[in-house]
């Protein structure tokens, strides 16, 4: 028992130490523009820095490898219960899914708030595309629905506002954030989609559904409006944490305070 202990101790410490030495910028790159909270201009100013940082994720961040693909982003799995009324009621099961679009982010206003230096975001994306297996059983209006297949998506110009929480925290002598939560709100002027097998074989009763969900995309983008949050919000949360994580928060936003100055002498620890 105690050689167990022993190696879970020494396993914490490797860890730990792992941890707190990541790798992160010692010098500020050419590809993100410092902002001074404190200059009236901050905003503008804050919204080309945060357009430029989108801009290089589609060639890389040099340095940061934990970052495989930002246009398509991959994720393993997603799953939703939404609804408990006459009009919708959904399970919906998300595998393989391939996210395209976030390559073209144009960014229309970068807020930051000097209470808790939390974020809010608004950004467009002319085009999002997402594919991937799907399971679905439930109903939306009269419809009912239960299939395994392939599920393809197409939103047409959308606007995400992006409601991002953080924490500060030290390394290395710069103040970092540490991205906690991240919820987005999101509109859109159209949806296309096709799911496959819908209805176990019946191809003509899948083709008259899927031509209805068309013809009534904006039903269609209600019922999967918790779907298509979460894969957003999923995207972002992976790729904020760790581009933030990578780069010091000083980069973005010169004259922001150290922790101690912000929340007193407690250091908050990045999760």
């Amino acid at each position: 028992m105690s050689e167990l202990i022993r190696r879970a101790v020494l396993l914490g410490l490797l860890i730990r130490f792992a941890r707190s030495d990541d790798p992160f910028l010692t010098d500020p790159p050419d590809y993100i523009k410092e902002c001074k909270i404190a200059d009236k201009n901050f905003v503008n100013c804050s919204t080309q820095s945060i357009q430029q940082l989108f801009d290089k994720l589609n060639d890389g961040i040099p340095g940061l490898t934990s970052i495989k693909s930002f246009d398509p982003f991959h994720l393993n799995r997603i799953r939703i219960s939404q609804g408990n009324s006459n009009a919708i009621n959904l399970k919906v099961e998300l595998a393989n899914i391939k996210i395209f679009g976030f390559g073209h982010t144009k960014v229309i206003e970068s807020l930051v708030f000097k209470k808790d230096y939390s974020w809010k975001t608004t950004f467009t994306l002319p085009v999002m595309k997402l594919q991937g297996d799907y399971s679905l059983f439930g109903r939306i209006l009269l419809i009912p629905l239960n299939g395994r297949g392939q599920v393809f998506l197409d939103a047409d110009n959308m606007t995400v506002t992006m409601h991002t929480k953080t924490r500060l925290y030290s390394k290395g002598g710069f103040t970092f954030y540490n991205v906690t939560n991240c919820r987005v709100d999101f509109k859109m002027d159209g949806l296309k989609s096709y799911f496959s097998n819908l209805f176990n074989g019946n191809k003509q009763l899948e083709d008259s559904t899927n031509k209805f969900f068309n013809d009534n995309w904006r039903m269609l983008a209600d019922a999967l409006y918790t779907v298509i949050t979460q894969t957003i919000e999923d995207i972002l949360l992976d790729v904020l944490k760790k581009i933030f994580h990578f780069i010091p928060a000083n980069y973005f936003v010169s004259d922001i305070p150290t922790p101690e100055q912000l929340y007193g002498k407690t250091k908050p620890k990045p999760k």
